[in-house]
């Protein structure tokens, strides 16, 4: 039987977390309506919205070297923890409680689940 901790350590569960930041990156890119509403309801800066599909898609690039790469995984969920917790924090200024501060607020837990374990080093790396 398999165990929470096997599952949320396994490499494939942050390439699985990195395509879902490539497809959050990707949408981040117009943005879509529903994410441009997002980022006006916490007022978030027209100027600088740019940074979100970079960020998301570098995100995904460390999420997914998981396998090759354990310690940039874990640093890269470190920064998602982070990064989550300011987008947390920003919906709680602009008291937009709604079903986007669950998401971040979920967000935060999982990176922050996955920046506590890392993925497994490499059998034969030291």
């Amino acid at each position: 039987m398999t165990s929470v901790d096997d599952v949320i350590r396994d490499p494939r569960f942050y390439q699985l977390a990195a395509a879902g930041q490539a497809v959050d990156g990707a949408l981040c890119v117009g943005p879509i309506p529903y994410i441009r509403r997002c980022l006006e309801d916490v007022e978030f800066p027209m100027r600088y919205r740019w940074f979100f599909p970079v960020v998301k898609g570098a995100s995904a690039v460390g999420l997914a070297a998981a396998p090759r790469s354990p310690g940039l995984a874990r640093l890269t969920a470190i920064m998602l923890t982070l990064y989550f917790g300011v987008a947390v924090g920003m919906h709680i200024r602009a008291r937009d409680l709604r079903l986007n501060f669950a998401a971040a607020t979920s967000l935060l837990l999982f990176y922050g689940l996955l920046a506590a374990s890392g993925p497994p080093r490499p059998a034969g790396s030291s």
